[in-house]
């Protein structure tokens, strides 16, 4: 059993996570979050908008899962969404192409149709289901298409990420914010991708959970006003240079930066953000790279993208956050597509004095020439660039008309004009966060096994495998677990009365009197709980319970009356464990 497997089997025995629909048989790219990995995932989620909303002030919206056609024509998701798709001829099973060659050409991302289907041949590529061969390679898009509303409705699609809301909602956003730059908007929210053959587990999901930041900024002001919060940050930096001599680096924000690594303070400031979460919430420092596409694999409109990658046991590196600079892709072709300027207005430090080639059409002798076209023509005029009116002729098109302006029916001039500010369009810095990725990566991180023996095991008499789950202490679904030592009233009340001041101080706690001890600190240490008190009839006697540590077993005597304070500031005021009792 791999570790893939140890971490699945706790997840689905503990309640983390279940099959989807498994009474009627189940089927593949879908899992359900049980109590506990439910608790987990908002807690993942809770850190994000922390960082993300409250310290760097990033408001938070909802957008409709479903878009109409129009958005995504926009975005470009219709056209070119899509997966390279190919069918066993034997057994009709259907496989993502390009993962079918992995163990042949690890990046094949960037190949065509055609390239995919000559080395699928070249190399007696075979079905892994049946070992039949293998049909001609095909686009898919991997889009759920809908219908809104009753008979034919209007299209719709289930959308594939979260950030098209934001992009729609540019201008009222801008308006929120007073139209200053830089300003953002985040979002937390499911999106949906029908996979070609989900077969990973929560690493690929056809429903899955998004944390998207879409950050608007100056295009001529990439500098980031709060870099030295991270400047001096240590990154694995896998950046394109580094792919071609096979081994990562380890280098500092404010050298990636200098040395044109990494493209901008902005963005660089996003990486070492990405860094900050992702380690706050358990994943393991030297599991942790960030690999730069390379210039064959980068979007057409991006400036520089890097991916956040974590090491998983059985699929190795794994995206789970990409971090972009879009450039002004998007704003600019939602504003193709709604003939709807989206730009920001930028005020100038100091008014500039600027030269303005102005057209002047003549109206007087352009009403009897052109009648009711006159207005129409006038501004196409205006709309042409100063070289058109060095031409013989002057053209321009109307209703798909072309008509010739004689020059004596136009003026232009050179005029001087004072300009406070411009129109732009803003660029868009984009960390886009897979949570059920972050999540699995997590759990595995967090997973650990030890031989306890003997003498140190509680309630045991034999050496055992103890399994625990070393979380963040501020990510642990359940914060505290509460344990009468039996199931008498006298330990039960004391133990109840425990728990209800515990959740008064906003703590996540479970009550447990099954079992024996031994086994009840066993069950905890499997989910994670960082601690456990204990009540027995020394608290009787002295109103003291024995608080127990996860992560090393070790145990102190604690006082009921501070018990809530204790736990709190052990939590999340980082008290050591030594200090707050006595040590048994």
């Amino acid at each position: 059993m791999d570790r893939y497997e140890q971490v699945i089997e706790l997840a689905k025995r503990r309640g983390f996570l279940w099959n989807s629909f498994e009474l009627y048989g189940g089927t593949a790219g879908f899992y359900d979050y049980g109590p506990l990995g439910s608790t987990l995932k908002r807690g993942i989620e809770q850190i994000w908008r922390e960082i993300y909303v409250i310290q760097e002030g990033f408001m938070e919206i909802e957008c409709p899962t479903i878009g109409i056609e129009e958005v995504f024509v926009a975005s470009g998701h219709v056209g070119g969404f899509s997966d390279p798709l190919c069918e066993c001829e034997q057994c009709k099973e259907a496989f993502r192409a390009d993962h079918l060659i992995k163990h042949i050409m690890e990046e094949a991302d960037g190949l065509s149709n055609e390239e995919l289907d000559r080395i699928v041949e070249q190399n007696g590529v075979k079905c892994p289901e049946c070992g039949g061969n293998i049909g001609n390679i095909y686009e898919f898009n991997l889009m759920f298409k809908t219908q809104i509303g009753p008979g034919s409705g209007r299209k719709g699609y289930l959308r594939p990420e979260t950030a098209q809301g934001m992009f729609v909602d540019f201008l009222k956003l801008a308006r929120y914010y007073r139209d200053k730059l830089p300003f953002g908007a985040t979002q937390i929210g499911k999106s949906y991708r029908n996979e070609i053959s989900p077969r990973q587990g929560v690493i690929r999901l056809r429903e899955f959970t998004q944390a998207e930041a879409e950050i608007f900024i100056d295009p001529m002001v990439k500098s980031h006003p709060n870099i030295q919060r991270f400047e001096n940050t240590s990154l694995n930096l896998y950046s394109d240079t580094a792919q071609e001599m096979g081994r990562s680096q380890i280098m500092t924000i404010r050298e990636a930066v200098d040395k044109g690594i990494i493209a901008h303070e902005f963005l660089a400031y996003q990486v070492a953000l990405v860094d900050h979460f992702l380690q706050r919430v358990g994943i393991a420092a030297d599991k942790l790279r960030f690999r730069q596409h390379r210039k064959d694999e980068m979007a057409h409109y991006a400036i520089d993208c890097w991916d956040a990658e974590v090491l998983t046991d059985r699929f190795g590196w794994v995206e789970v956050v990409g971090i972009a600079d879009r450039t002004d892709y998007d704003l600019s072709a939602h504003a193709k597509m709604s003939k709807t300027e989206l730009s920001i207005y930028s005020e100038y430090e100091q008014p500039r004095m600027v030269e303005k080639f102005v057209i002047k059409p003549n109206m007087g002798k352009m009403g009897p020439m052109f009648k009711d076209k006159a207005k129409v023509v006038a501004e196409a005029l205006k709309a042409l660039p100063q070289e058109a009116f060095e031409k013989e002729e002057i053209k321009v098109s109307v209703d798909g008309e072309d008509l010739t302006v004689p020059r004596e029916l136009v003026e232009f001039v050179q005029e001087t004009f004072k300009v406070s500010g411009e129109n732009i369009v803003p660029h868009v810095i984009e960390p886009s966060f897979g949570i059920d990725r972050i999540l699995y990566s997590v759990l595995e991180h967090a997973y650990d096994e030890e031989i306890i023996p003997a003498k140190a095991s509680e309630g045991n008499n034999e050496d055992e495998t103890r399994i625990v789950l070393r979380f963040r202490k501020e990510v642990s679904p359940i914060k505290v677990a509460v344990l009468p030592l039996l199931t008498r009233r006298e330990l039960i009340e004391p133990a109840k009365e425990i728990v209800a001041r515990l959740k008064d101080k906003g703590l996540m706690v479970s009550y447990d009197d099954s079992g024996t001890i031994g086994r009840r600190y066993r069950r905890n240490d499997e989910i994670g709980t960082p601690y456990c008190i204990t009540i027995d009839y020394d608290t009787l006697e002295d109103n003291t319970v024995t608080v127990r540590d996860r992560d090393n077993m070790q145990q102190v005597r604690v006082s009921i009356d501070v018990i809530d304070d204790v736990l709190h500031e052990l939590l999340y005021k980082g008290k050591e464990f030594e200090t707050v009792g006595k040590l048994l």
